[in-house]
């Protein structure tokens, strides 16, 4: 998501592996969030859990609600007081919806993109989908804040957690650039190189290695690795990622 509002990522998103994924906006009822995430579970339809959601809110006409549930089915609501331009698109696997924006092209940039990324890796695809609606006009007040929540089953940090990406930038005058910045780091420290592309570590190159870290005052990789936050990319000493033999080489040269 992006807005020009302070902090985005503290409101808006809310998602939970296998149940969906849920976004309040325009004049935010925060509650949706963590109240649409428990109808989702008990086995409701995104269609229907928007429909409970808004029913009970009195303040529903300032609203805006876009949710996707497990089964990809999605739902948006936007309410009639809601400042022009707003609106929502749905399809298989995505609701997207916006409030104050500069016209319905942002909305269907962002939806458009979302069709034409399938097979990449989720947030790839929702940084491509923001930065998309961002070029068809995006907020008509500006820039300030966005944020991106991506989840998986034991998909986070040393797999004992379900937030893979959860990422935010709350104040800055092109967010969307330092939220890919963030990204980019993000897949440098927690990223997966797949394992055919790891290099084996033959004498020479172990050789190098030991060199290199006896002048960062180390004798073991996984030593400093964890220093540099790579933790994640070491796994044994015979195979290395290429990702912590280029950041170990960096560090010494």
């Amino acid at each position: 998501m992006q807005s020009k509002f302070l902090a985005v990522g503290c409101v808006v998103p809310w998602a939970e592996p296998f149940v969906g994924a849920i976004a309040t906006q325009s004049y935010a009822n925060p509650r949706y969030g963590p109240d649409g995430l428990a109808l989702l579970r008990e086995g409701l339809s995104a269609e229907d859990a928007v429909a409970r959601l808004t029913a009970a809110d009195d303040g529903r006409a300032q609203r805006q609600l876009g949710v996707v549930d497990g089964e990809g089915r999605s739902a948006s609501y936007t309410g009639d007081e809601c400042h022009a331009w707003a609106g929502h698109r749905t399809g298989d696997g995505y609701a997207a919806q916006g409030n104050i924006l500069v016209s319905v092209e942002t909305v269907d940039a962002l939806a458009d993109m979302f069709e034409a990324t399938r097979g990449m890796s989720l947030a790839e695809r929702l940084l491509d989908c923001l930065d998309a609606a961002q070029a068809a006009g995006g907020d008509s007040r500006g820039q300030q804040s966005a944020a991106l929540l991506v989840v998986g089953p034991e998909q986070g940090y040393a797999g004992l957690s379900d937030i893979l990406v959860d990422l935010r930038v709350d104040d800055a005058e092109r967010p969307l650039t330092e939220l890919r910045r963030l990204f980019g780091l993000h897949q440098e420290l927690f990223g997966r190189t797949p394992r055919s592309h790891w290099i084996t570590v033959d004498d020479g190159l172990r050789r190098e290695i030991a060199d290199r870290l006896a002048v960062l005052g180390y004798e073991r990789l996984e030593d400093w690795a964890g220093t540099a936050n790579l933790e994640e990319r070491i796994d044994g000493e015979d195979e290395v990622d290429p990702v912590v033999l280029d950041a170990l080489r960096r560090a010494s040269d």
